[in-house]
C-alpha cells in the first residue's frame, strides 16, 4: 500500500516547533512526510493573537485552492480554541487539539480512512511521550521540557488550552538530547510554555541544564523565554561555570508599568524585572537580554507607555519581540475597559522599536574587534551566516569551507542592519 504524503505547516512558538518535529519523527515510518504536494496537510496553529489566527486561515485558504483534494488537518492551540468555541474558523477535513500530537500516527491513520470532523479530547499525555528527531532545515535543536502553565495572565490562553504546568524528567531529557546531539546537532535550545514553571521529580531548571551540559559532543546550550522567577542563583551558578552556556537571557517583560502588569496578572513588579537585570550582569558582565513586549493593553495610557519606553531605554536589550495587544475571546482581558485604539498601537510600537534600536546600536558597535563564536548556519560561497552566543545575527565571510552546524570564531569589524559583520578569525590572523 502506497504511503500517505504528510505536510506540516506551523505556526507560533519554539513549543510548536518542537512538537512539529516530534510528529514529523513519529510519522516517518509509516509516512512519506513531504513539503508540498502532500495527501494530508497537517496545521500547526497558534492561537496567542488574532494575526497567528489569520496566518492559518489564509494557508487554508490557499491549500484549498492549489491542492482541493488534500486533507486538511488542524491541531495545536487554535484547534482547542475553535473546539472550545473561543475562535471562528473555517471548515478543515479533521481537528485534534494539543493532547493528541504523541499520537499523530492515529490522527493521520483516521484521516485517511475518512473520519471526519473533531476528535474527542484525548488524556493529556505525559511529557516525556514527545520525543523529537530535531528539525529537518535548522541546525539548532529544540528541546521541549516543560508544557502548560500554572499562572493566570489575563491575556493569555495558555493555562485554557494547554493545562497546568508539567515538567518531562530530567533523566528523559538528557536522552533526548543525548540522540539530538548524536544526530548533528550541536546546539539544544531548551523550551517551554513556561520555562521558569520546570519542576521536575529528579530536579529542577539548574540540575537540568548541569545535567544536559554533561552530554558528550554538545557545543552550546541555550535557554528559551524565561520568566523572572526563573533567574535563579543556582541556574546563574551553572551559567558562570560553563561558557557553553550561552549567556542570553529572553526575559519577558510585557509592560514597564506595574498598573499595567497588575492589570495583566503578571506576578512580578518592575523592580523585580529590574534586579533580575542586574543580578544576571553581576555574575555575568557580557550577558545580553531580549524580551517581549505588549503596547496597548486596555487601560494603558500614555504615563504607563512613557513608562514601559523608559525600560526599555534603561536596561538595552540586544532584540525585541513587540507585540499589538490582541483581544482574545474567552481571556480576563477581553471583559476590561478602557481600549486602546489600532491607531495608538501601531503608533506605540513605532516608538518601542525605535527606543530599542536606539540603544541596540551601542551593544552592538561595542562587540566591533571582538572575536565571536559564530554557529554557521547558511553560506553562500564565502559568505556566512550565522549566531552568535548571545543570538545576534553574524554575516562573515572566509576562505575556508565551513560546514553548517560548525562552530566558527568571527571578528567583528562591523554593524549591519540586522546584526554584526565580520571576517573568520583564522584568515584574518592569516592576512
Amino acid at each position: 500500500m502506497t504511503k500517505p504524503r504528510v505536510a506540516f505547516v506551523t505556526f507560533g512558538c519554539r513549543v510548536n516547533q518542537y512538537e512539529t518535529d516530534a510528529m514529523r519523527a513519529a510519522l516517518e515510518p509509516s509516512c512519506d512526510v513531504v513539503e508540498q504536494d502532500a495527501d494530508v496537510y497537517i496545521l500547526n496553529g497558534c492561537s496567542v493573537t488574532a494575526l497567528a489566527e489569520k496566518k492559518a486561515r489564509q494557508t487554508l485558504h490557499r491549500l484549498r485552492k492549489t491542492s482541493p483534494e488534500a486533507i486538511v488537518v488542524l491541531t495545536g492551540c487554535l484547534a482547542d480554541a475553535v473546539i472550545r468555541g473561543l475562535s471562528p474558523f473555517e471548515a478543515v477535513d479533521l481537528m485534534a487539539g494539543n493532547a493528541w500530537k504523541p499520537h499523530i500516527t492515529d490522527v493521520v491513520a483516521q484521516a485517511v480512512a475518512g473520519r471526519r470532523g473533531v476528535l474527542a479530547p484525548d488524556n493529556r499525555a505525559a511529557p516525556g511521550a514527545e520525543v523529537s528527531a530535531g528539525p529537518a532545515d535548522r541546525v539548532r535543536a529544540t528541546l521541549k521540557v516543560q508544557d502548560g502553565c500554572s499562572g493566570a495572565c489575563a491575556y493569555c490562553r495558555a493555562v485554557q488550552l494547554r493545562g497546568p504546568s508539567r515538567s518531562k524528567p530530567v533523566a528523559d531529557a538528557v536522552t533526548e538530547c543525548r540522540r539530538l546531539v548524536s544526530r548533528g546537532f550541536p546546539e539544544i535550545v531548551v523550551t517551554g510554555v513556561n520555562l521558569a514553571e520546570y519542576a521536575a521529580p529528579d530536579g529542577g531548571l539548574a540540575t537540568l541544564a548541569d545535567r544536559l551540559l554533561a552530554v558528550p559532543g554538545l557545543a552550546r546550550l541555550r535557554l528559551a523565554s524565561l520568566n523572572v522567577a526563573g533567574v535563579t542563583d543556582a541556574l546563574l551558578d551553572v551559567f558562570a561555570g560553563d561558557p557553553r552556556f550561552c549567556a542570553h537571557f529572553h526575559m519577558p517583560l510585557q509592560s514597564g508599568h506595574d498598573g499595567v502588569l497588575r492589570a495583566m496578572r503578571r506576578s512580578y513588579t518592575t523592580a523585580d524585572f529590574r534586579a533580575a537585570v542586574q543580578r544576571v550582569r553581576s555574575r555575568l558582565p557580557h550577558a545580553t537580554f531580549g524580551s517581549d513586549i505588549i503596547v496597548g493593553f486596555p487601560g494603558e495610557d500614555e504615563a504607563a507607555f512613557d513608562a514601559t519606553r523608559r525600560l526599555v531605554e534603561d536596561v538595552g536589550f540586544s532584540n525585541l519581540h513587540i507585540f499589538r495587544y490582541s483581544h482574545r475571546l474567552g481571556t480576563e482581558a477581553a471583559e476590561l475597559a478602557c481600549p486602546v485604539s489600532e491607531t495608538a498601537k501601531r503608533e506605540r510600537a513605532i516608538q518601542i522599536t525605535e527606543a530599542w534600536r536606539t540603544r541596540q546600536r551601542p551593544l552592538l558597535d561595542a562587540c566591533i574587534g571582538n572575536v565571536e563564536d559564530v554557529l554557521v548556519e547558511s553560506c553562500h560561497g564565502t559568505h556566512y551566516h550565522g549566531r552568535s552566543a548571545s543570538y545576534l545575527t553574524v554575516a562573515f565571510t572566509s576562505g575556508r569551507s565551513l560546514a553548517e552546524g560548525s562552530l566558527c570564531p568571527v571578528r567583528v569589524t562591523h554593524v549591519r542592519n540586522d546584526g554584526l559583520g565580520g571576517v573568520d578569525d583564522n584568515q584574518y590572523r592569516a592576512d
